[in-house]
């Protein structure tokens, strides 16, 4: 468990939880943290879904500019990897992920967002890529996740005006997925993650690999990956109980086991 992540269990849900006042600012200690956060989710066959959150005030303001402002070239090309990977590691979580925004998600905390599978926001909360702002771009996925998910013009407007993007515009544009008052985000983001604790896991991670993996190729390999997926999962002892299962009661009654 690190000082400001950590990743809280209880009930086949995984909470990836960031606290590093005030603003959660994704320094580099908070980066690493991250990363070893999500490792951890992959890693606990306990953890069947995850939550990414920062809190009832903020989801997480951005990079802390105050540790970048002195960096050089040389720095950041070393310390820009490191960065990338320690947002995708999120991405890279083979189980249903949503992120549950409250307060700001801004630059490097709305490309931690963007890494969600399903994003539960407050109707107050603010979102945006600032960083042309200072002179730079977004640097841990925001030009290619945001363009992905709301399209290229819509991406551009956003990236370089930097404006704050309000919780009704973000849910029109797709950004988000669903508003909710401030208060109830968390509870929110927990039923949604709550449908998937006893699921059948393999099949969710197939799923999830085939969408994610499909949109980087075109459509004949995105098929060839969807049918390895799909034969793949015959193999599993989920698929035995959830046929089993159908055919003996209907749809929607399988007790599974996560194998």
């Amino acid at each position: 468990m690190g000082e400001f992540v950590r990743l809280e269990i209880e009930d086949g849900i995984g909470t990836i939880r960031l606290d590093r006042p005030r603003m959660n600012a994704l320094n580099t200690q908070v980066q690493d943290e991250i990363r070893e956060a999500a490792r951890d989710a992959v890693a606990k066959h306990d953890v069947r879904a995850v939550i990414v959150y920062g809190g009832d005030e903020v989801f997480a303001a951005g990079a802390d500019i105050k540790e970048m402002a002195d960096m050089s070239y040389t720095d950041m090309v070393d310390r820009s990897a490191d960065l990338q990977s320690s947002i995708g590691e999120v991405a890279r979580i083979p189980k249903p992920v949503v992120a549950a925004i409250t307060g700001y998600a801004l630059g490097g905390g709305l490309e931690l967002a963007l890494c969600a599978d399903y994003r539960v926001c407050a109707d107050n909360a603010k979102l945006g890529q600032p960083e042309i702002l200072l002179g730079i771009i977004p640097g841990a996925g925001g030009t290619q996740r945001l363009s992905r998910l709301v399209g290229p013009s819509t991406a551009k407007d956003i990236i370089f005006t930097g404006r704050f993007v309000d919780a009704a515009e973000a849910v029109s544009l797709g950004m988000v997925d669903r508003l909710v008052p401030a208060e109830d985000v968390y509870g929110t983001a927990r039923e949604w993650a709550a449908q998937f604790a006893n699921g059948p896991a393999y099949a969710l991670r197939a799923a999830k690999e085939a969408i994610d993996r499909g949109l980087e190729v075109d459509l004949e390999t995105g098929l060839e990956l969807e049918r390895q997926q799909f034969a793949g999962l015959f193999a599993t002892q989920d698929r035995a109980i959830g046929m089993q299962s159908f055919i003996d009661h209907g749809p929607g009654r399988a007790t599974f086991e996560g194998r």
